[in-house]
């Protein structure tokens, strides 16, 4: 059985590390599958994986990033923690890199699939040239020239460079013209497709989101402030941690909408896919997004969504006035008129949901494996 090697800088909480494990769940029926990861986090990964995926860590899990530990010392002045820190943060890095080159090194087969620059630029200096390698990018470019030419860069030995949307894939084909990478666009998958969907008739609004700025959540708590003048009755549900959580719970209360904003914070699954059943309006308030698998998720729920045309990757899953919403210039007054639309209009609600679902089966498991499967089976043919 062909190898697949996955190289991930943790297994944690993130947009990276949910493709990650939806990829090796999918690789894992026809492949022998491994995941070498930098950090061990937590005791588990963040998101499910079959247990016929191995998984291997290159560094214990007392050495993650301590970041957060050197600000604080910093902060406080504290001039032992502060060298304490400091030559723990040194030493981190210097094992993250060393560790990784020797990781592969030792890949003498197979395929191996990058997700990250740095390791793009590793694989690409210390790859055995029996390999065939892939480095997928997960992250949108913002025009910045600088980041652009980093990840060209980084992919100059690499035999397939694949971006996470299709607009992204035609973007950096230029880049690549007369050099060996070739570009290839598989799109994210959905785990499952639910069997029941929302009855789109509860009067709740959802979002889901790491709460950091480029999420844009304070901008949608703007907006909800605009839908709630006018929609006394109805609720907005946020899922997601992140740096901006107090910001935002002060935010709530400045508005004076306790009684209508939930933060949940981080949530599982489980509790995630019981809120979109019982959900009536999915909207993203993302200043960025290179895909948007969250989106995916709600249509499938059969949610008709709405998301600022900024977040480039929702404009390759949302249909404007077919299946939600496109708001242009991140208008607020827009957004929220939108909402307000939907909101008055069951029927519309009910069209563009049927239109999301009907979308969503694109990105099913099985269409997903498919594209796959098909693309490995070709590109080791030609080995």
């Amino acid at each position: 059985m062909c190898k697949v090697t996955i190289l991930a800088l943790h297994l944690g909480y993130g947009g990276v590390e949910k493709a990650i494990s939806s990829l090796s769940n999918i690789l894992i029926d026809k492949y022998d599958v491994e995941i070498i990861s930098v950090y061990k986090l937590y005791d588990k990964p963040a998101f499910y994986i079959d247990n016929r995926v191995k998984i291997k860590y290159l560094l214990d899990a007392e050495l993650s990033p301590n970041k957060k530990e050197l600000k604080d010392a910093i902060r406080t002045k504290n001039p032992i923690k502060i060298l304490n820190e400091g030559l723990k943060s040194v030493k981190i890095l210097k094992l993250k890199s060393s560790k990784m080159i020797d990781a592969i090194k030792s890949i003498d087969s197979g395929i191996v699939i990058s997700t990250r620059i740095e390791h793009n630029k590793l694989l690409s200096k210390y790859g055995n040239d029996n390999l065939i390698t892939i480095a997928q990018e997960h992250t949108y470019h913002n025009e910045n020239e600088k980041y652009i030419k980093d990840l060209v860069e980084s992919c100059k030995n690499i035999d397939y460079f694949m971006p996470v949307s299709q607009m992204m894939t035609d973007f950096y084909k230029k880049y690549f013209e007369g050099t060996k990478t070739n570009c290839i666009f598989i799109p994210h998958s959905l785990d499952c497709i639910p069997s029941e969907v929302s009855t789109l008739e509860n009067k709740k609004i959802i979002s889901i989101g790491r709460l950091s700025p480029e999420k844009g959540f304070d901008d949608l708590l703007d907006v909800f402030k605009i839908v709630n003048n006018q929609k006394k009755d109805w609720k907005l549900d946020i899922i997601g941690d992140g740096v901006l959580k107090d910001h935002l719970i002060n935010k709530v209360k400045e508005y004076s909408l306790q009684d209508n904003v939930i933060l949940h914070g981080y949530k599982d699954k489980e509790f995630i896919n019981k809120q979109l059943s019982s959900s009536s309006i999915y909207v993203m308030a993302s200043h960025e997004e290179s895909f948007g698998l969250v989106l995916i998720e709600a249509q499938s729920f059969a949610l008709p969504c709405i998301a600022f045309d900024s977040a480039k990757g929702a404009c390759e899953i949302i249909e404007d006035k077919v299946n939600g919403y496109l708001i242009k210039d991140r208008s607020k007054k827009d957004m929220a008129d939108k909402i307000i639309k939907l909101i008055d209009d069951i029927e519309v609600r009910r069209y563009m949901g049927m239109q999301s679902r009907e979308n969503s089966y694109k990105y099913s498991k099985d269409n997903i494996s498919y594209m796959w499967f098909e693309f490995l089976q070709c590109i080791s043919s030609k080995q």
